[in-house]
């Protein structure tokens, strides 16, 4: 059976940030998910796929993964949804961190909904889980589908590693905790877009992943 959601993955600014663009196959509706910046590509990838996008989703505040959403939401009116609000302290910098890192353009922003755990996020036919993952940061968010067994998890978790927790309002012991209480319990066979990097199942991490392993 061919699977309702499609993906693709656009890396966006030096930090390769995976931008994901989500598509419902039956509708070919879209919502971008962490527009980090080039938000002339993220455009052009969604025009080029046929997709009408509906929606900008936001796993965390963090400037590579949230700091192309301004433009994106002003260019397109679109509205954006995510994260939880406990990551607005990092929103509320984005003007700063842009100057700190030479990011042109990212700019702060106000979702037009906070994200909370037990939410859903919808576009298309399409219907995502929320599940808030702190740990990264306090806000981070996780979006999955559980008929196309596919996971959109920032930075949380990636091939073979895991989120940072050494940016203010990260934990170590919090993130393990996400990790093993809300995303182990989607299945093995559920695949992960990470934030940064390839892609991967939660049981081959479950099983290979040094810091996560059983």
């Amino acid at each position: 059976m061919d699977s309702p959601l499609k993906a693709a993955i656009v890396p966006v600014t030096p930090f390769q940030q995976n931008c994901t663009i989500l598509i419902c196959a039956e509708t070919m509706k879209g919502a971008v998910v962490d527009p980090g910046g080039e938000v002339d590509r993220l455009i052009a990838t969604a025009e080029e796929h046929g997709v009408t996008l509906e929606k900008i989703l936001i796993t965390h505040g963090h400037l590579d993964h949230a700091g192309g959403t301004a433009e994106l939401a002003e260019r397109t009116g679109l509205p954006v949804e995510g994260p939880h609000e406990e990551d607005a302290f990092w929103i509320d910098q984005m003007d700063e961190q842009s100057e700190k890192f030479g990011f042109a353009g990212a700019r702060t922003f106000t979702p037009d909904r906070w994200l909370h755990d037990g939410d859903q996020a919808q576009f298309g036919n399409i219907t995502l889980n929320v599940y808030h993952c702190p740990g990264h940061t306090p806000g981070h968010v996780v979006f999955h589908h559980p008929d196309a067994k596919l996971a959109s998890v920032g930075d949380v978790l990636f091939r073979g590693s895991i989120g940072r927790t050494d940016f203010p309002r990260g934990d170590h012991e919090t993130l393990l905790t996400s990790i093993r209480e809300k995303l182990w319990p989607l299945g093995d066979d559920t695949t992960f877009i990470p934030g940064h990097g390839p892609l991967s199942t939660f049981g081959e991490e479950r099983r290979t992943n040094p810091f996560v392993k059983d």
